[in-house]
């Protein structure tokens, strides 16, 4: 075998392993059990992206409503000796430097509109560590989940819990409707999570989220609330390699099958 072929075969297998491995392993900003938080980062991104519940990050971390955080900001990523709430460690000082712009979310009707300037968190009560829950049927949620697009299954949910992305992928055409699986409200909106495109995560309640990854264009911000079926983004390929919308629905931070909750075609 030729060298060139060999280095890019060696190359591909490396791209390919990167992809598969777990957050914590392939993102320098965590480390010792903290996380760096960054330009355009949110409390629930954060979460969603080590699978951990956005409520207790918030406790490990002293935050409280409206969960606010700031670029450089250290968060703990696990409980505290004794479960005991701390409040987080404040971002440093800004450099002598015009202000940024503010961040930009998607847009409704050609409108942008900005996220307000991000609040020192308060410290919160602490918030006992729980076992873990396991997820309550589709009627036992008291939520009425709906497809989010129109399509085929062609990605099941994974059963191996090294993925990092646990979903399913539903294949469609460019452009056409997404829509909110179940009312609630927008809590992240934008592109900062690798591998995930374009990306929409709702809150519905306390304790279940979903995300639509992949989309062409998001067509709702960060705080707006959401109807069950209304329009919030239109698929696409961003960070895929064919039009197709990635769903996820997690409870407690944890992936569970769509599936499961979705109803029967």
């Amino acid at each position: 075998m030729r060298p060139a072929r060999l280095i890019l075969l060696v190359l591909i297998s490396l791209t390919l392993l990167e992809g598969c491995a777990t957050p914590h392993s392939s993102d320098t900003r965590f480390q010792s059990g903290y996380y760096t938080v960054r330009p355009n980062d949110t409390l629930y991104s954060i979460a969603w992206r080590y699978r951990v519940d956005w409520q207790q990050l918030a406790s490990w971390n002293g935050i409280r409503a409206p969960y606010t955080i700031h670029p450089g900001q250290r968060l703990r990523m696990n409980p505290p000796p004794g479960g005991t709430a701390t409040a987080a460690a404040p971002a440093p000082p800004p450099a002598s430097s015009p202000p940024a712009a503010p961040r930009t979310g998607g847009t409704t009707g050609g409108a942008t509109a900005s996220t307000p300037p991000r609040q020192a968190p308060a410290a919160a009560a602490p918030r006992p560590a729980q076992p873990q829950t396991p997820p309550p049927s589709a009627a036992a949620t008291g939520i009425r989940w709906q497809w989010p697009t129109e399509g085929q299954v062609v990605r099941p949910f994974p059963t191996n819990d090294d993925t990092v992305k646990r979903g399913i992928g539903i294949a469609g055409t460019r452009g056409q409707p997404v829509r909110a699986a179940a009312p609630g409200r927008v809590v992240y909106s934008g592109s900062g999570l690798v591998g995930y495109g374009q990306l929409i995560i709702v809150k519905h309640d306390e304790n279940f989220l979903s995300a639509y990854a992949h989309n062409e264009k998001l067509l709702v911000n960060e705080g707006m609330d959401v109807t069950g079926g209304q329009q919030i983004a239109r698929l696409g390929d961003t960070g895929t390699d064919r039009p197709m919308l990635h769903f996820e629905i997690r409870f407690e931070g944890r992936p569970v099958d769509p599936l499961r909750y979705l109803p029967r075609r």
